[in-house]
């Protein structure tokens, strides 16, 4: 499959994931005490199975040490698997393959971790099906394991789960996350209700989205919609938290959040581009 125009767009979207997400992991922090200081989860195990105590496990510097370790290998492997994307297209080997695969797998594992803090909310975990399908989608491309119309189905599947689950968040289906308001207080001049005003309006626009991009005749409307939209809020994560005092650390502390959430825009790029590919 040669996509001289759109191939480029979806590997750099994995590997704005890939290096977003190590970007985070190496400087900042990951949700994996939401799991193993779980006490509901984990106390049978430390001690019935290790015949522990709880109060000693929590509390030892050594699980803290395995957790800061845990997520700092972690993001080593993001790193690994941002540079394997790089050199998957040229050079196809086995290495690079999985270490793609493998980092796509936590990208999953990671998304499960932040619906867990999010106590099991659906929506969180889907909110994130472009950034931890784009993995797998990149290598069954690259390795032209899918017709041109499968891959179109599957990234307009990925656009309308991440909309919908953007969607559920902004009408209020689901708490209406703080950050989500921060972020619009943060970029215009308006009040808090009329925030979420906007919000609502935002997430109305989501399902229509999710619906119009499988519409023939609507769907390049809808996808420059999702395009522009997708970067915005993307853009938004930095705009929001930018701070001309604190120039620098502004940027170490946001950009990392924008540059994963890039396929959210990119994607719906590459369906515009396969569409022009199709009709040509």
């Amino acid at each position: 499959m040669k996509g001289l125009q759109w191939l480029p767009i979806l590997k750099f979207s994995t590997f704005f994931v890939f290096f977003g997400r190590a970007w985070q992991h190496l400087f900042w922090d990951a949700p994996y005490r939401s799991l193993l200081w779980d006490e509901s989860l984990l106390k049978p195990v430390v001690e019935g199975l290790f015949g522990g105590s709880w109060t000693t496990y929590v509390t030892a510097t050594s699980t803290d040490v395995f957790i800061q370790n845990s997520i700092f290998y972690t993001g080593v492997l993001y790193l690994m698997a941002a540079i394997a994307v790089l050199f998957y297209e040229k050079y196809r080997n086995k290495l690079l393959y999985y270490i793609i695969i493998f980092g796509g797998a936590n990208l999953i594992f990671l998304s499960f971790l932040l619906m867990k803090e999010k106590f099991y909310h659906f929506a969180q975990f889907f909110e994130h099906a472009i950034q931890f399908s784009l993995p797998f989608v990149f290598v069954k491309t690259v390795r032209e394991e899918w017709t041109l119309r499968r891959l179109e189905i599957v990234l307009k599947l990925l656009v309308a789960i991440v909309f919908v689950s953007h969607g559920l968040y902004a009408i209020g289906y689901y708490p209406v996350p703080g950050n989500f308001v921060d972020m619009v207080l943060g970029i215009l001049p308006m009040s808090e209700s009329q925030a979420k005003i906007l919000l609502s309006v935002a997430g109305f626009m989501d399902f229509l989205v999710a619906f119009y991009i499988f519409v023939p005749r609507v769907k390049v409307f809808a996808l420059w919609y999702a395009v522009v939209w997708g970067l915005l809020t993307a853009f938004a994560r930095i705009v929001s938290g930018f701070h001309i005092d604190f120039a620098l650390q502004s940027i170490h502390q946001e950009l990392y959040g924008t540059l994963y959430r890039l396929g959210h825009g990119l994607v719906p790029l590459v369906l515009l581009l396969i569409h022009r590919e199709q009709k040509a």
